[in-house]
């Protein structure tokens, strides 16, 4: 893939800026596609929670309708009258079971109203009860009813000549006199939990889910089944935890069905509350509409936009590509062609400054011919200028001749080094040699010196034969010769010893030059090793030739920065220069 972009600047063009465009366009789908399950999850969610209300409103006015109704039949002279009695009156009877007929009559929600008399006179009702529920609700609250004004009961049964078996939820409230203040009975209406459910099935809640009506004690007073009535919400919603607070939303799972949202809402006439529950699946049909149409949308804009990117891209590239195909047939040997320029944008100026390119560099190319010209004539007058080196062989060898002849062997020894040192010196100009090349001028070197400063220094050099041929940078042993001789042992009183070594360790090779002269303390050392980094070609103080400070730049300069020279000393017992080099690779 990678070698399939390095050949081309479209392709690596197009795929840059397709990504360029397809990831923003599908990190917006995405961010597009969420923010609208969000809003469809909300949305749904306002609108249960409305829901919730509207329904709540109409059970609140009918159970403050209840209420009003109690307060004005606790009020009735009538009733006040036959309940004060102090013997039941048939004739106020009759009156009041029609009274409260024509109550029930005009509300449909009512199932009956009761009055009972603590005198044990006949209970007023606008029908015949042949069942109630009522006495074991009541049973054990005497003492909370006659403490409160008004009791709501939980559902029961009541079963009536006119009406048969109802499920009915009662409003509970004592009667007393008007003038003693005095408990005279009890009234009861009671509401029919059917009217109730017509109120929460007409809500027109989500398909699959449902509506339940809870009363104070957690039980379900109204619902989607009559099988869950009067029994405790958490059977019919298990691990469902507490509904704090008027209303709230959160999310369900009963563990093995599938995920829900539960609404709740308090009525506000009574603590009882509204709970609703909304399955997933109804988000997830909207959901899924919301991802075809996003999905459609985004698939239209990525085909317009890599229309669009791919003819930007080759209207872009054409001169380019044009110029390249210019370019790679090209002849070395010939003038450089030319490139129409097209345009005056950027890549119009590109092939203009092309265009200004090929005359400079065919200008270029005809000054180097000329250069070269130059060049070899500058040789030729090289040639004459080594007139004077071998002039000066010539001269050394009539002297180790002379010196022959007059049988001064030393002298002619001595002459002899000194000439095969001048001419591994001078050596053409040459970098390289030899390592036997550069021992032996070591050794010229060493000779001369030894003959300078007799009985100071003895010599032995250690080198490997299988270096021989092989070639490394030249004058590198010479000064690190002289530096042991003229600030080691020529300082030295007595005798003192010169090695040179040189070893092959796998692909790298290692020269040693160590004296036991004077040596050095720690404070010169380490000044001497700070001065090695100092610059290329400046003589120490004092010197005439190479220097240490050469030596070992050369060496990082030709063998890079981990080679260089290590320098150890001790005061008084010598000093040992070594550095390692890398064998070149055309070496055997």
């Amino acid at each position: 893939m990678r070698r399939w972009l390095d050949k081309s600047l479209k392709r690596k063009l197009s795929l840059l800026l397709l990504v360029a465009v397809v990831l923003p366009l599908l990190a917006t789908g995405v961010v597009s596609y969420r923010i609208a399950l969000s809003l469809t999850e909300e949305k749904e969610k306002q609108s249960g929670m409305n829901t919730l209300r509207q329904v709540a409103d109409k059970l609140d006015f009918m159970i403050r309708d209840v209420e009003n109704m109690s307060v004005f039949i606790i009020g009735q002279r009538d009733i006040q009258q036959y309940l004060d009695n102090e013997q039941a009156d048939i004739s106020l009877f009759t009156q009041n079971i029609g009274f409260l007929t024509n109550l029930v009559f005009s509300k449909k929600y009512i199932s009956n109203i009761s009055v009972t008399s603590t005198n044990d006179y006949p209970p007023l009702s606008n029908t015949t009860l042949l069942h109630s529920g009522l006495s074991e609700q009541i049973a054990g609250k005497e003492d909370y009813m006659r403490n409160n004004i008004k009791w709501w009961t939980s559902l029961y049964e009541n079963q009536t000549t006119s009406d048969g078996l109802k499920r009915v939820v009662s409003l509970v409230r004592p009667i007393r006199n008007t003038s003693k203040f005095q408990t005279v009975g009890a009234l009861s209406i009671s509401l029919d939990e059917a009217e109730i459910r017509k109120i929460l099935d007409a809500a027109g809640w989500e398909k699959k889910g449902f509506v339940l009506l809870v009363d104070q004690e957690g039980h379900i007073v109204s619902g989607e089944s009559p099988e869950w009535l009067n029994r405790p919400l958490s059977a019919r919603l298990p691990n469902l935890g507490e509904l704090d607070g008027k209303d709230g939303v959160f999310p369900y799972s009963d563990g093995e069905k599938e995920n829900n949202t539960v609404l709740y809402h308090t009525l506000s006439s009574l603590n009882w509350k509204l709970v609703g529950v909304i399955p997933t699946q109804v988000y997830t049909a909207q959901n899924q509409y919301v991802l075809t149409v996003t999905a459609y949308a985004i698939g239209i804009a990525l085909l317009f936009a890599i229309a669009l990117v791919l003819s930007f891209i080759q209207w872009v590239t054409r001169p380019l590509t044009g110029l390249a195909s210019t370019m790679k047939d090209i002849n070395p040997d010939e003038p450089i062609p030319t490139y129409a320029v097209k345009s005056t944008d950027e890549v119009g100026l590109l092939v203009h400054s092309y265009n200004k390119l090929s005359d400079r560099i065919q200008r270029l190319k005809e000054q180097v011919q000329m250069n070269e010209a130059k060049k070899k004539e500058a040789d030729i007058m090289a040639l004459q200028a080594q007139i004077n080196p071998h002039f000066l062989y010539n001269t050394l060898s009539s002297i180790h001749w002379i010196a022959l002849m007059n049988k001064d062997k030393k002298s002619a020894e001595m002459v002899g080094a000194l000439s095969d040192f001048l001419r591994f010196s001078l050596n053409k100009g040459e970098e390289f040699c030899p390592v036997q090349q550069e021992v032996a001028h070591a050794q010229n070197y060493t000779y001369i010196m030894s003959i300078r400063f007799q009985d100071k220094f003895d010599t032995a050099f250690y080198v490997d034969q299988e270096l021989n041929a092989l070639p490394m940078l030249k004058l590198l042993l010479q000064p690190l010769i002289e530096n042991s001789i003229m600030h080691g042992l020529q300082k030295k009183k007595g005798k003192g010893q010169l090695y040179v070594h040189g070893e092959r360790h796998g692909g790298v090779m290692t020269f040693v030059v160590e004296d036991t002269g004077i040596g050095m303390d720690e404070d010169k050392l380490r000044e001497i090793r700070r001065g090695l980094g100092g610059s290329l070609g400046q003589p120490e103080p004092g010197r005439s030739g190479y220097g240490l400070r050469n030596v070992h730049q050369r060496l990082q300069l030709h063998y890079g920065l981990d080679t260089g020279l290590r320098i150890e000393s001790q005061a008084g017992e010598g000093t040992r220069i070594s550095f390692t080099i890398p064998i070149l690779e055309d070496s055997p």
